[in-house]
């Protein structure tokens, strides 16, 4: 294969190949040739073949064909080669809330083998450093109204050497950089393991993981769990509330509506409350949000059974039965789960509407393997807990970081999920490996007591912990967010004991229940477990 990267950063800071994961591409659709753009695929493959025209890009105000959107991302990649000096490789940072010139700075970059680095909207510029020195960011391109900590983080990186703004009209703009270049521009023909974008991990602990992805990568994702499991078709419109820099969203919002030459909606906020007004608005059909916004917008099940969503998706954290039950319940829609990882970049298990059974992710989508191992590696037997492991097409390359010998252990990756497998294939999510509360020699998956927890009328949302204890070893013990009029005192404490007891196995009860507000986040919508441990 040849490599198209004149700025080489990215294959020089690649895992060594004995640290890399098994790759499998034992589908007839992830056979692809030497030399592979996944820009070229998505965006510039519909207008040769006749769909320019069709609508691909949509906001509230706008409404951008596949041509539309060719042209913008033309323009940009014409403004990063020919006035930002960018070469093939270079690192661009994509610093933007999910807008229409998201999109298209996106495409632009990766049209012109450049590597797209995007970043959560809400990050601080102490946030937003270590980012750019990790990937030596050379480019970036920012959103207007996040400008003040974007350029805060500029001053103390010397290795970014261009920066544009846009949306905004300013002279100094990317628009108007824009207007003064031409809509044509040759996609550059990059390899197929050249890498076109590198996705921070929204983890919840220490310093952010660099994980690199090809441009196979990008295209392998779409060829397996949307259609085998979302079965998307050009005329669904998307809409969704996870950012674009977020693995889950870009997928989701992105890349696969495109795969298939459907339409998607930008929303910069998206609350339940913008989400259902966009669902109305752009007649949206299928959804990608985090169970809490489900959980959240059932209350208006018979608004939403009035619009034309058919497809819902779930990701990003554990879907409660709970929730699932609630939300078919309310809106007559099994919802679609699924667990991904940003190293693996999207869904690897999941199941369809039709085979979804209450309590499980799901199994393993065509093109991946899965298993549950013990910390030797070796596959336990049905109904055990253990690691969840699993390869496919796509895997984790992390960039020039140790953790790669974490991660990937004999050519699978560790996704750090504790999974037990049924006889069926089943795979139901436990905890996250380093979740597990260990009391008086019980095993207790921290959200097996959320899940209990959550049954409860007066608990609007919860996270649970394993405390240590001098005679336990730990504890579990419970944080609680109560809905609005229910009294914290000791009497609901013994009132959620109790109910726990009655709804699991007595034993993990939380023997510690401590009221709050609110539950800490990460802005991908993660619990930041870690946070309790030390409130």
């Amino acid at each position: 294969m040849t490599s198209a990267h004149v700025d080489t950063f990215a294959i020089d800071n690649l895992p060594a190949p004995e640290l890399q994961p098994d790759f499998l591409f034992n589908l007839p659709e992830l056979q692809f040739g030497e030399q592979l753009n996944c820009a070229g695929e998505l965006l510039d493959r519909h207008i040769l073949e006749g769909r320019g025209d069709r609508v691909c890009i949509r906001a509230h105000n706008v409404s951008w064909t596949y041509q539309d959107l060719a042209d913008r991302a033309n323009r940009i990649a014409n403004v990063l080669t020919r006035e930002m000096g960018l070469v093939a490789g270079n690192r661009v940072l994509l610093h933007s809330s999910n807008t229409p010139m998201m999109a298209a700075c996106w495409f632009g970059i990766v049209k012109a083998g450049g590597i797209a680095v995007a970043t959560m909207p809400l990050l601080r510029a102490k946030e937003l450093k270590p980012i750019l020195e990790i990937a030596r960011i050379s480019h970036g391109l920012c959103e207007a109204a996040l400008s003040d900590e974007m350029r805060q983080a500029a001053l103390s990186s010397p290795g970014l050497r261009q920066l544009r703004h846009f949306n905004y009209s300013g002279p100094d703009s990317l628009e108007a950089a824009m207007e003064r270049q031409s809509t044509i521009f040759e996609t550059v023909n990059t390899a197929t393991d050249d890498t076109c974008l590198i996705a921070f991990t929204s983890g919840t602990t220490g310093i952010p993981k660099a994980t690199m992805h090809f441009h196979r990568d990008v295209m392998a994702i779409c060829a397996c769990w949307p259609k085998h499991v979302l079965k998307p078709a050009a005329a669904d419109v998307f809409i969704g509330s996870p950012p674009l820099a977020f693995t889950f969203g870009l997928g989701g919002l992105l890349l696969f509506p495109m795969s298939v030459g459907a339409s998607t909606v930008m929303l910069e906020k998206a609350g339940p409350t913008e989400l259902l007004d966009g669902i109305k608005e752009f007649g949206a059909t299928v959804v990608f949000t985090a169970p809490t916004s489900y959980r959240t917008l059932s209350a208006r099940g018979s608004e939403i059974r009035r619009t034309s969503l058919r497809r819902c998706v779930s990701a990003g954290e554990a879907l409660p039965a709970s929730t699932r039950a609630l939300w078919r319940e309310a809106t007559g829609i099994e919802l679609i789960d699924g667990i991904g990882a940003t190293e693996m970049l999207h869904i690897f298990i999941s199941a369809d509407e039709a085979s979804a059974r209450s309590g499980a992710t799901g199994r393993v989508v065509p093109g991946y393997e899965a298993r549950v191992v013990d910390d030797n590696g070796q596959t336990v037997p049905v109904g055990t807990v253990g690691m969840l492991a699993v390869r496919g097409p796509t895997g984790c390359r992390y960039l020039a970081d140790e953790r790669q010998r974490t991660y990937v252990r004999a050519g699978w990756n560790l996704t750090g999920d504790a999974y037990l497998m049924d006889a069926d294939g089943y795979f139901f999510y436990q905890s996250r490996t380093d979740d597990m509360i260990i009391s008086s020699g019980y095993n207790i998956a921290a959200p097996e007591v959320e899940e209990a927890l959550m049954l409860h009328p007066s608990v609007a949302e919860c996270a649970v912990i394993g405390e240590p204890d001098p005679e336990r070893g730990q504890i579990v013990k419970a944080f609680v967010s109560l809905r609005p009029g229910v009294v914290a005192d000791a009497a609901m404490v013994k009132t959620l004991q109790d109910f726990v007891k009655r709804t699991v196995a007595p034993y993990k009860y939380p023997r510690a229940v401590e009221f709050v507000e609110k539950l800490p986040r990460t802005q991908t919508g993660k619990l930041q477990r870690f946070k309790l441990h030390h409130s």
